[in-house]
């Protein structure tokens, strides 16, 4: 695990001497403007983010799109069956082709001047294309964006060099104890949803990196299930940790039900899969919960400075039983009483970190995560380790 700055210095005798314990970062990098626009540059868009699974668009012609900062990505099911990423952009003008999800009968016709592209995104028509000097139709089809599919999930990279580890590679150590779930034949329990958020998403994240909040900010799932930070394990920038089901019923009737149900309806899974949830994360900003029963995937993106936007998406194997579906009402109900939890939490930190009075705060080792995250931030952004921003920040964002 990568440590603060200055966690360490050396003592007179020459051996390490601990002076203190990691800390957080400072409060301005929670709402500044050139920092957003940094993170979205230097760490968002050079990583690899959660598009959709290849159930939302089962179809030739289904699609769905994804904004990352200032930049929309279309991903579409070609009439060959393939899945291709292109950049979201008319190369005539620079219009928007479409928003949100769903099907395209023809090709994709550019709402401003009708230039028209093939599924593959290759440029098939062009109205008045006899004015344009010299055109070269093969030249202007639309930009391909990297994409990987890995255990069902479609996964893009926008910049022009993709990252350097696969997706695959990257979740490789947790590949075993996924397999049961069987991820690939998911089917989509609710359409792609956003929720916004008065917090800068790097709040939101850590808060999801660190389970020592979990036994005071969310009763319900500390009376249910054990601290997932008790059984933790990380590789690169993938890390779970796993909650078990407490022997003793919860005093909650919803919660009791669910600890009475599950056990029967999920007997597809090992003995030890239908005790628990598990909570993945891979930085800089997905989440993926899997539950017994189904799944989610979220991801945290930036809408300004103090503003963010959580994506997400519930799944789960086809099961037409009704006690399946009772179960499954009881598991997001409980997830509803969490998310609800966090936001009040997160808003509280976002109010708290505007006072004047704070410094950042020590880290426990249960926050480990988390000070991965800080880390990669300060790798990729040298400027977060300042305690104040750096003048030409503020010069650069007057106005």
């Amino acid at each position: 695990m990568a440590t603060a700055p200055n966690q360490f210095k050396a003592s007179p005798s020459g051996s390490p001497e601990v002076t203190a314990g990691p800390t957080a970062l400072p409060a301005w990098v929670y709402n500044h403007a050139t920092l957003t626009r940094l993170e979205l540059e230097r760490i968002l868009r050079p990583s690899w983010q959660i598009a959709c699974h290849t159930s939302s668009i089962p179809k030739p012609g289904d699609y769905i799109t994804l904004d990352l900062g200032s930049d929309s990505i279309l991903v579409v099911r070609d009439r060959e069956g393939h899945i291709r990423a292109h950049h979201n952009v008319c190369r005539h003008r620079g219009a928007r082709l479409l928003d949100g999800a769903g099907h395209c009968v023809g090709p994709l016709v550019c709402p401003y001047h009708g230039w028209s592209y093939g599924l593959d995104g290759a440029l098939i028509g062009v109205p008045s294309r006899d004015t344009f000097v010299n055109f070269d139709k093969s030249a202007n089809g639309l930009k391909s964006v990297h994409t990987e599919v890995y255990l069902g999930f479609v996964f893009v990279c926008t910049t022009p060099s993709k990252p350097a580890q696969s997706v695959a590679d990257g979740w490789a150590p947790f590949a075993e104890e996924l397999a049961p779930y069987r991820f690939e034949e998911l089917v989509p329990l609710t359409p792609i949803m956003e929720d916004e958020w008065p917090v800068d998403w790097k709040i939101a994240i850590d808060n999801y990196l660190e389970s020592y909040h979990v036994p005071i900010g969310h009763p319900g799932l500390n009376r249910m299930f054990t601290p997932d930070y008790l059984d933790q394990r990380g590789a690169g920038l993938v890390a779970r940790g796993t909650s078990w089901i407490r022997e003793q019923p919860s005093s909650r009737w919803s919660e009791r039900y669910y600890q009475t149900l599950l056990p029967g309806l999920v007997d597809h899974l090992p003995k030890d899969h239908q005790r628990c949830w598990r909570f993945y994360s891979m930085l800089p900003n997905i989440g993926i919960d899997v539950y017994p029963e189904q799944m989610d995937f979220f991801q945290v993106l930036p809408r300004g400075p103090g503003k963010c936007v959580t994506r997400y998406a519930i799944f789960g194997l086809p099961d037409a039983r009704r006690e399946m579906n009772v179960l499954r009402r009881l598991g997001s109900r409980i997830n509803n009483e969490v998310n609800k939890e966090d936001r009040w939490l997160c808003e509280r930190v976002q109010r708290g970190l505007e006072s004047p009075s704070y410094t950042p705060g020590p880290l426990s080792s249960i926050e480990r995560w988390l000070l991965r995250f800080h880390d990669l931030l300060r790798e990729q952004i040298p400027e977060t380790r300042e305690p104040f921003a750096p003048q030409v920040f503020a010069e650069r964002t007057v106005g």
